[in-house]
């Protein structure tokens, strides 16, 4: 055995030294970079040579540079970090969209009460223009601040939009990425050597695209990886990379939807196959949240200007003659949108018949080829009579205070519709009515007791509070009667104008509660007594009359948003300021939760990187441990060196 065996020993040796000292080096160099995951040089021994004194080794070999990789806490990290993107972007839209629900005065409830009390002063002086102009002006400032929370909902939609299409562009930028490093790992992957720093930058660009989008990564034995998003869909198949697209939602062109494409076929991509990445958050934002507040905000609008404009026809106005106050508010029209994907060629209406009771949803209606199913979508309700007949659509249904009608008949099996009747109400809510002399302030009917009446009932105020069922120009005579057959305790008489009598009959009359004849209310403070008179008749002082204006007033309390019928029977909905407190309190809920969310999966997100970084990241500390080690392996084999060299001339001295 000679000396060239002990230079060969250490100049192994040294260069297994070197070989660590360069990998050390390289980690520390990179402790700050992005993605990079910790690099170590494998070291294996050389084998030993047979001699007949035994075995005697040939030192060490590199056999290859390896990262610290743990698969199971990278997707761990990868995954939580998704379910955080989508958590905090679904948060900052919220944060936004909460801002459109303004409290205290700024707000569309404190509106609406002003509105309300400004006719406390038209009712107790109903010929004073001043407080004609003023309850103008508030109908004028709540119409404008529904129209500034529907600019901001649009606002907001425009803005999801924007941000979905700037990530589906990002996700296929890097999409393409993963596919070129894909093949360029696959080339290498010949060697019998693991590229490393491709390795790792195909990692933090699967990292970024599960930011946009969740997805699903499938090693192949080519060292490869396949990218699957949803339903399985493959957005990265080897070197081959298919295209995320955002297309128009399938009912409303302004909202979007996602679909891949491959093979030249879109297929879309179901928002509940999307569990995380920020464009999930962001979907789910335009498609429940921001769709319920919009709702919302149309039923107010579709409730407040229906009640408003209702009791102003049934007053009567300052014209010359006096007529019937017309409309006060106009609101964005009930939308009925066609799938993209319907065949058939069918119409449909859809009218607003009773603003108390619209509810604050979209309604799907979908056809089966012979009859037509209706979905509440707010709770997934099939409203009642569902399925309907084509004919029964021909006639027009009702339900939950809007009316649907089938024009042309000309659906094909599996058509869809997408009802909205408040969707944009808000939007385009606006006041119509310009001349204070047009509030209809005054009542169409006057009452007064008689004078010899003995008892102490005194008329509180007369109303009409049935456009349909009241006549004009008929007077009503209602005599107190304690010999009438109980329940009834009061006839009437109804004579027109030629006092010819058209209508007479015996009622009830309960403390506290209205005698409605003839479309109109009478309600009475005190006790009639036997034989007690009151008349209501056609009012002729139109100017002083305000029994319309304090009916105006009283729209404060009365629960005209959101009413139900459940089993015939009218359940009263909210009062305005009340309803506008509740959806604050739903979108405030929401935000609430949403915040909750992101916390919760950021900590989640923070902890998974902790671990995949104490697996795979640098410590400088036990860098330079590893550093002076190296170095003094290093110094080691270069005295082994010497040594050998050493021996070596000595050798040669010898044999000179």
């Amino acid at each position: 055995m000679g000396t060239s065996t002990l230079m060969a020993l250490g100049t192994r040796a040294m260069t297994a030294s070197y070989a660590q000292l360069q990998t050390t080096g390289n980690n520390i160099a990179n402790a700050n970079t992005p993605g990079y995951s910790r690099q170590q040089a494998q070291l294996v021994t050389a084998g030993g040579q047979y001699t007949g004194a035994g075995f005697f080794g040939r030192g060490v070999d590199v056999s290859t540079v390896t990262r610290s990789y743990d698969r199971f806490l990278t997707n761990q990290a990868t995954a939580s970090a998704s379910l955080s993107a989508a958590d905090q972007a679904r948060l900052g839209q919220l944060t936004q969209l909460e801002k459109a629900f303004a409290l205290g005065e700024s707000g569309i409830g404190h509106a609406a009460g002003q509105l309300l009390n400004a006719f406390v002063d038209v009712a107790n002086n109903p010929q004073d223009a001043s407080s004609r102009h003023v309850a103008l002006a508030r109908a004028r400032e709540l119409s404008s601040r529904f129209q500034a929370a529907g600019d901001q909902l649009a606002a907001l939609q425009t803005g999801a939009t924007q941000d979905v299409r700037a990530g589906v562009e990002a996700v296929n930028a890097l999409a393409q990425q993963v596919a070129v490093i894909n093949r360029q790992i696959s080339a290498a992957n010949g060697t019998g050597h693991a590229p490393n720093d491709l390795l790792d930058r195909r990692d933090q660009l699967v990292a970024q695209i599960s930011e946009k989008i969740n997805v699903t990564s499938v090693s192949a034995a080519d060292g490869s990886v396949g990218l699957f998003i949803g339903g399985g869909q493959s957005l990265v198949l080897g070197s081959t990379a298919n295209t995320l697209k955002a297309m128009p939602d399938v009912y409303d062109p302004a909202k979007l939807q996602l679909a891949m494409r491959e093979g030249g076929t879109d297929r879309i991509v179901p928002q509940d196959a999307l569990s995380g990445g920020s464009l999930a958050g962001m979907l789910r934002f335009q498609n429940e949240d921001l769709t319920s507040a919009r709702n919302l905000l149309g039923q107010l609008a579709v409730a407040i200007s229906a009640a408003v404009n209702e009791q102003q026809s049934l007053g009567l106005d300052l014209g010359t003659p006096s007529r019937a106050g017309s409309p006060i508010f106009a609101v964005g029209s009930p939308r009925v949108l066609q799938a993209s994907s319907n065949s058939g060629n069918a119409s449909l209406g859809l009218t607003v018949a009773d603003g108390a009771l619209v509810q604050a949803s979209d309604y799907e209606l979908r056809f089966d080829g012979s009859r037509y199913a209706l979905t509440r979508l707010s709770d997934g309700e099939a409203m009642p009579g569902s399925p309907y007949t084509p004919s029964q659509l021909a006639a027009g249904v009702t339900f939950d205070g809007v009316t649907l009608q089938l024009g042309a008949s000309g659906a094909l099996a599996g058509d869809r519709f997408l009802l909205q009747p408040v969707s944009d109400a808000a939007l385009n809510m606006k006041t119509v009515l310009s001349d204070p002399s047009a509030i209809a302030a005054a009542s169409p009917v006057a009452a007064t007791a008689a004078v010899g009446n003995t008892g102490t009932a005194s008329v509180a105020s007369a109303r009409v509070v049935d456009s349909g069922a009241f006549v004009p120009g008929l007077t009503a005579n209602i005599t107190f009667d304690d010999t009438l057959a109980a329940p009834d305790n009061y006839r009437f008489e109804l004579r027109d104008a030629a006092n010819t009598v058209v209508g007479s009959g015996t009622g009830e009359w309960t403390a506290g509660q209205p005698i409605r004849l003839n479309g109109f209310e009478l309600m009475l403070d005190g006790v009639p007594s036997h034989d007690d008179t009151v008349s209501v008749v056609p009012t002729t002082a139109v100017a002083g009359n305000n029994g319309n204006a304090l009916a105006f007033v009283d729209l404060a309390g009365v629960g005209f948003v959101g009413a139900q019928m459940q089993g015939g029977t009218l359940v009263p909905g909210r009062s305005v300021t009340d309803a506008y407190a509740s959806a604050v309190a739903e979108i405030g809920v929401r935000v609430q939760s949403a915040d909750t969310a992101a916390g919760i999966s950021a900590a989640a997100a923070s902890n998974a990187e902790t671990a995949r970084a104490n697996k795979s990241g640098v410590n400088l500390d036990e860098e330079a441990a590893k550093l002076i080690q190296y170095q003094q392996s290093y110094q080691a084999a270069a005295k082994m060196l010497q040594v050998a060299q050493s021996v070596f001339d000595t050798l040669l001295q010898q044999m000179g």
